[in-house]
Order: structure tokens, then sequence, then C-alpha cells
């Protein structure tokens, strides 16, 4: 059930998934950002689905969807760089100072 409602989910954000037999796909506006994965010979539905999922969100789609929701203006889309910006160091300073500690 839970699988089930993932790939509704999925169905629903993005409007462009497009099962096949081998092969899931969710296409954009450009080909070179189209995600596919490969589905093995007797490999389950739920992995294929789970592999298909991480590809997406590593792909960004997702996050351009919530963005595009609703309209923002470019003072917005500054803030938005800047804070994403400021986490982005913080964590790999702190990804830094861990690594400086293992040794």
């Amino acid at each position: 059930m839970k699988c089930f409602l993932l790939l509704f989910l999925i169905i629903a954000l993005s409007q462009a998934f497009v099962p096949t037999s081998t092969t899931f796909k969710s296409r954009s506006a450009a080909p070179l950002n189209a995600v596919e994965i490969q589905v093995g010979e007797g490999e389950p539905v739920e992995s294929a689905i789970r592999r298909f999922k991480r590809e997406v969100n590593k792909s960004g789609h997702l996050m351009e969807l919530r963005h595009r929701r609703h309209f923002e203006n470019s003072q917005e889309k500054k803030k938005r760089k800047l804070v994403q910006a400021r986490n982005r160091k913080r964590l790999e300073r702190m990804n830094k100072r861990r690594m400086s500690n293992r040794t």
C-alpha cells in the first residue's frame, strides 16, 4: 500500500512518469534531463520504485516543481540561493571538521 501511494505521488507531481515493461522514465523539457532506470529480470517492483525515486531526487526534478509551484520574484530567489549557499558551506565545514577528527 505504501509503495502504491509513493508511486501515485510521483505520478501526480511529475505528470511525466512513463512505465514500460523494462524501464521507468521521467521526461522533462530537455531530453538530457530524463531520469531512467533499468529494471532487472525478477527484480521486485518496490526496489525499482525506490531506485527511481532516488534518481528523481538526485536529478532535482521535484525541487524544481516545488519552486515553480508559486511565482518567486528575483529578490526571493536571491534570498533562497543565499540560504542554500549558507547551508551548503556549513555542511562542508561540519564534514571537514568530522573528517579531521577521524585521524
